[in-house]
């Protein structure tokens, strides 16, 4: 089986941001290249001064995160994860990938995703498969192409089984860093009158628009935008959802109540355990109630109201 290496460089005061973003695409380990105070960690741990020349010779101003993805992880859903958090927060990268060509790691991984039923009312239907049985389910056809959203990743799972509670007839919801654009969709399925989406990456916006028709709605009830957060978005919603990382979720709350009606729920996702403390803070000091918590795999999604 072959496995596809990511390799994401980034100017070292960024590696901590970096790190923990590519952490968020695989349940397994990451490793980290940071030679910015080598001489000072090789002198605390093993009390010498002397390092291998081609050690002193590494660019101290840069470091590299290194993550290595098995074909039915989608190595090409993971690195467009990794791109759109990092350009979500404007941190400056370089990314090579190895070990596996292109047309290898975008396609073989579609062996490995099966219809998924989620939560009590949707079924995930990749459209390359055969049709499963959704009994009353509402069937979401999908092609995740390079976008992130599958449904296959804790953080979406987590956000899809939020929606469906709080979805009515007749709402409007918006989907903030939309990618394949599953949320948004499952969302018009469940009953949503019309879904704005958004998305820092051109190609998450083809793919969600395309998405879209598969599943029978065109831009009289979704429309989607290229931008940042909720730069383009305008008016009220029901239902607004983040499936995005801890530092723009808190970034985003500074200010979504304009968004909300009194009784919106507000869904963020995309948050590992470790940053939980500091988003439960900055949702409560931008006047949001947590009503609803949520955990999959050592990543957690809230529900949130305003105060």
């Amino acid at each position: 089986m072959d496995w596809t290496e990511i390799k994401v460089t980034v100017p070292v005061e960024n590696i901590d941001e970096a790190g923990a973003i590519v952490s968020m695409t695989v349940p397994y380990g990451i490793y980290i290249e940071d030679y910015s105070d080598m001489e000072d960690a090789v002198l605390e741990i093993a009390h010498i001064d002397l390092i291998d020349e081609e050690l002193l010779k590494r660019d101290r101003t840069k470091g590299v995160v290194h993550v290595y993805i098995s074909p039915e992880e989608n190595p090409g859903e993971a690195l467009a994860f990794i791109k759109d958090r990092l350009d979500d927060m404007n941190i400056p990268y370089e990314i090579d990938t190895a070990d596996c060509k292109n047309a290898d790691w975008e396609n073989n991984w579609k062996k490995y995703f099966k219809p998924m039923p989620i939560g009590e009312k949707l079924l995930i239907q990749p459209i390359w498969e055969d049709k499963a049985d959704a009994g009353d389910r509402a069937v979401l056809n999908i092609e995740p192409g390079l976008a992130f959203g599958s449904g296959t990743h804790e953080t979406t799972r987590l956000c899809l089984e939020a929606i469906e509670k709080h979805i009515t007839d007749g709402c409007r919801m918006l989907d903030i860093g939309c990618g394949s654009g599953i949320l948004s969709i499952a969302s018009l399925l469940l009953g949503a009158k019309e879904v704005v989406g958004v998305d820092i990456d051109k190609l998450a916006v083809k793919t969600a628009r395309e998405n879209a028709v598969r599943n029978g709605f065109d831009e009289t009830r979704y429309t989607v935008y290229h931008g940042n957060l909720t730069d383009k978005v305008h008016g009220k919603f029901d239902v607004i959802a983040a499936n995005i990382v801890a530092d723009a979720v808190i970034t985003l709350s500074n200010g979504v109540d304009e968004f909300m009606n009194d009784d919106s729920v507000y869904i963020v996702s995309g948050i590992i355990d470790l940053r939980e403390r500091e988003v439960v803070t900055a949702l409560g000091e931008c006047g949001l109630k947590i009503t609803a918590r949520h955990e999959d795999g050592g990543w957690l999604c809230f529900e949130c109201m305003k105060n």
